[in-house]
């Protein structure tokens, strides 16, 4: 896979880095002869960048829950290894 760049920079690993939604908002199009009217293109870009910058936000939010449920999982299996000794069954061999 040959190198992208972005902003002057390689993509990690060839894949491409996430949008910001600043990015969407501030990006520029050539005009062209038929082109499209660039109100209705602004008004995209806002409504893109809103759900985008929404969308990052959740991301952060979950990955802070998943943060969290995995400490509390790993407490209490910590808490349930301690209070629960370990048996003494003879090894069966399959399982």
């Amino acid at each position: 896979m040959a190198q992208v760049y972005r902003g002057g920079q390689p993509y990690p690993a060839g894949y491409p880095a996430r949008l910001t939604p600043h990015e969407v908002r501030t990006r520029e199009f050539a005009a062209c002869r038929r082109g499209v009217d660039p109100v209705e293109v602004r008004e995209f870009q806002v409504r893109v960048a809103d759900e985008l910058a929404m969308l990052n936000e959740t991301v952060r939010l979950l990955g802070q829950e998943n943060d969290r449920i995995r400490r509390a999982l790993r407490d209490w299996q910590t808490m349930h290894a301690r209070e629960c000794p370990p048996t003494q069954r003879p090894n069966s061999g399959h399982w």
